[in-house]
């Protein structure tokens, strides 16, 4: 046990990741029960809609779960309304600063982490009493930090300079990355690629297959300029890029994004027009599996590896 366990009261340091159109009622649950921590992601779903997946999810497990929360959410204090009528005990924010909401989740009674993409952010979220932080490398799939400062750089910077436990993500989808992690200071790591591709992800079939199929470089950092987000190179981020070569303006890039593009691509299966959020560590994934089988291979190639290195003298 560590620190992360005993604060979520789980068996194994996982966490799932809160993605939107990726992460409804039935992944969460599935992480939960398989001994880690899955979060339902709200950042894609209408308040009762979230309601729908956190009953939805307590009948699935008995086992804690969370809710992932964008504080850029507009209508977010429905959300946050619904989460403590719905008796949810933790809660993953992102997107926007931690001192607005954290305390007056932790008055109901609910544990908060914070996302962060650097050490900056990471120190300002312990300072707003967050119980711990995700620091997030920009491998990571989805939106993410512009400064483009990867997991093993990221990870010791910041154990190193707060007191509060780290969740390591970005590149994460195996137990030799996740041992990497608690080498670098984590002690715990946030999945999201490796759980896409599974079978109890909200995800339409047709991106998982192409999440499969990706190879090394297929994913780029994209719309700096707008809100960075990594992105699986198809036709619609081929027309993103094309714009950003133009120097189009934000407003331009707007009108391109249009209204429900991540739905279009990661919840429809539209591999066009659709945007197609993935991490580096797609290239890694080879098959669609459940979830159980998923942590319990990354358990066991953790636990493998640390034999190994431990035998290793210098």
């Amino acid at each position: 046990m560590n620190r992360i366990t005993q604060l979520f009261g789980i068996k194994y340091p996982i966490i799932q990741g809160g993605m939107i159109w990726c992460s409804g009622w039935e992944l969460s649950s599935a992480v939960s029960n398989a001994g880690g921590l899955g979060l339902i992601g709200a950042g894609s779903m209408y308040p009762e809609i979230l309601q729908e997946h956190i009953r939805k999810c307590k009948i699935a497990t008995d086992k804690p779960f969370g809710v992932n929360l964008p504080l850029i959410y507009p209508d977010i204090e429905k959300h946050i309304e619904t989460i403590i009528n719905e008796g949810v005990k933790i809660v993953f924010t992102s997107a926007g600063s931690p001192k607005k909401w954290t305390s007056y989740l932790k008055k109901h009674g609910i544990k908060v982490v914070h996302v962060t993409s650097n050490m900056k952010f990471a120190k300002k979220s312990e300072e707003a009493g967050v119980d711990a932080v995700v620091s997030e490398g920009f491998e990571a799939g989805g939106h993410n930090g512009k400064e483009e400062i990867t997991t093993m750089c990221l990870i010791p910077n910041v154990s190193n300079n707060i007191k509060i436990p780290v969740i390591a993500a970005g590149g994460i989808g195996s137990g030799k990355a996740m041992l990497a992690a608690f080498s670098l200071g984590a002690e715990a790591v946030q999945v999201g690629s490796r759980f896409v591709a599974s079978t109890e992800c909200s995800a339409h079939i047709n991106f998982k297959e192409e999440v499969v199929k990706a190879k090394e470089g297929d994913t780029m950092l994209s719309l700096k300029e707008l809100t960075a987000v990594r992105l699986l190179n198809n036709p619609f981020y081929q027309k993103v890029s094309e714009a950003e070569q133009r120097g189009d303006s934000i407003e331009q890039l707007k009108e391109l994004l249009g209204r429900g593009r991540a739905k279009k691509g990661m919840f429809e299966g539209n591999l066009t027009d659709g945007e197609l959020e993935i991490g580096q560590v797609s290239s890694m994934i080879n098959d669609v599996k459940s979830v159980k089988e998923i942590i319990n291979e990354m358990i066991q190639e953790f636990n493998n590896e640390k034999d190994r290195v431990d035998k290793i003298s210098l």
